[in-house]
């Protein structure tokens, strides 16, 4: 069905509700409420020592669990949020974090986890996934125009192919998925013993929305500088290792563009599944035959994030960087600018990135210093369910569960239509209803 952005104010009301009734568990730390087995999992993850592995922008254990989260919240299936709890225990062709030796903990891995998510968690690991998320897919796409081009032509051609009206398969944005990613899948060498690896379509579908989670888990401005990435499209191509000291100065990462468009070919692929599908079963009605589809892994369920308005929207390198630079002039420059000029700031900058969140909280907090307590009710809610729909923050000063607990007070106290007008009366808030 064609995805829509209208929707009345008391749905819009609905799903807020829903999703801080499905992230509620994560925030109370009632990890049982979402799997019995979770809590101990995890201990097994402390148990090896995950928990002092450094990891980017914290600890690998923090880093595993905000993966399994992420997915969850994405309505993932169990196995694949599984596979994002243990996504790198083996090691990876990015890190070094073989907390279990893949020459001999397989069996405890697969004993905790299970088969099948075992088995994805192993791919994840032996494949070069930099060369099979960025040369294999990613750079095959640079055109971002062809590429929302062919966004929405896969939509047109999925709503026709739902009422059996089937377009010529000689569709430009088909040919394209198809001489990227066959039906039958690809064949990748083993990072290590150089042996022959074969993702299906569905896996490679997979773990491309695993790295888009990952990314938005790890990503901010220490590895912009790292990798030089001052045009914002994160190519990994700089080298300035001397001077990306950590944490450097906290600023959001510039990695959205690339996940926008990382999501886009996710889109792609899970549509040219469904088409595959679809006409498949129409030629097996017809001929009265089966198809062996045993190595396609057509079990795996491939859902669809609501990011970037469920995959569908691409960030501009451009845009991203102005917006980013925006929100941060805002809040850091508000003591000399006045709350005016931040609010300005601030709505520029949602203008040029509308798909995060904290711009909007921020911008909440402005209206309430300023009793426009309306727009603040509406700023705070629209920068909740965005931080809700990523399961991760933008703007990782703060934890997500620190963010959304602040963007809850704030549409609290507008809904109260009050504001503190002292220090103390800010440093006493905290209660959220």
């Amino acid at each position: 069905m064609p995805y829509s952005t209208c929707k009345p104010q008391h749905d819009d009301h609905l799903h807020l509700q829903s999703l801080l009734q499905s992230a509620r568990p994560f925030l109370r730390g009632q990890l049982e409420n979402i799997d019995n087995k979770l809590p101990s999992l995890i201990s097994v993850l402390k148990s090896v020592g995950a928990g002092e592995c450094w990891h980017k922008h914290g600890t690998f254990l923090d880093h595993l669990i905000d993966i399994y989260r992420i997915l969850k919240l994405w309505r993932s299936p169990d196995p694949v949020c599984l596979t994002g709890l243990f996504h790198s225990a083996y090691s990876n062709s990015y890190v070094n974090l073989a907390i279990f030796d893949p020459s001999t903990g397989r069996d405890v891995v697969r004993n905790h986890v299970g088969e099948e998510a075992e088995r994805l968690i192993h791919l994840f690991c032996v494949v070069n996934r930099q060369k099979l998320i960025h040369d294999d897919l990613l750079f095959r796409y640079e055109d971002e125009s062809e590429l929302v081009r062919h966004v929405n032509e896969s939509e047109n051609s999925l709503i026709k192919a739902r009422n059996s009206v089937f377009e010529d398969e000689e569709e430009e944005w088909r040919k394209k998925i198809q001489s990227v990613l066959p039906a039958e899948g690809i064949v990748m060498k083993h990072i290590k013993t150089g042996e022959d690896v074969h993702l299906s379509r569905r896996v490679v579908a997979l773990f491309l929305l695993m790295t888009i989670a990952d990314f938005s888990d790890q990503l901010f401005s220490f590895q912009d500088v790292l990798f030089d990435n001052a045009d914002g499209t994160l190519k990994f191509s700089g080298n300035d290792w001397a001077n990306a000291l950590w944490p450097g100065d906290g600023k959001p990462g510039l990695w959205m563009n690339s996940l926008s468009r990382m999501g886009a070919i996710y889109t792609l692929i899970v549509r040219e599944e469904e088409l595959y599908l679809l006409k498949q079963s129409q030629q097996e009605q017809q001929k009265q035959e089966l198809v062996n589809h045993s190595n396609r892994d057509e079990d795996i369920e491939l859902v669809i994030p609501p990011i970037f308005e469920n995959c569908t929207k691409i960030l501009s390198a451009k845009d991203q960087i102005e917006a980013r630079d925006l929100y941060w002039e805002g809040v850091c420059e508000v003591s000399k600018r006045g709350l005016d000029k931040c609010a300005e700031l601030l709505n520029r900058s949602v203008v040029k990135n509308p798909f995060v969140g904290e711009p909007h909280v921020v911008l909440s907090q402005v209206y309430l210093s300023q009793g426009r307590f309306d727009e603040a009710e509406k700023e705070g809610e629209e920068g909740l369910r965005l931080l809700l729909e990523w399961g991760s923050p933008w703007d990782k000063r703060m934890s997500w569960e620190g963010w959304i607990a602040w963007c809850r007070v704030l549409i609290m106290k507008a809904k109260e239509r009050s504001w503190p007008e002292t220090s103390w009366g800010i440093l006493n808030l905290g209660l959220v209803r």
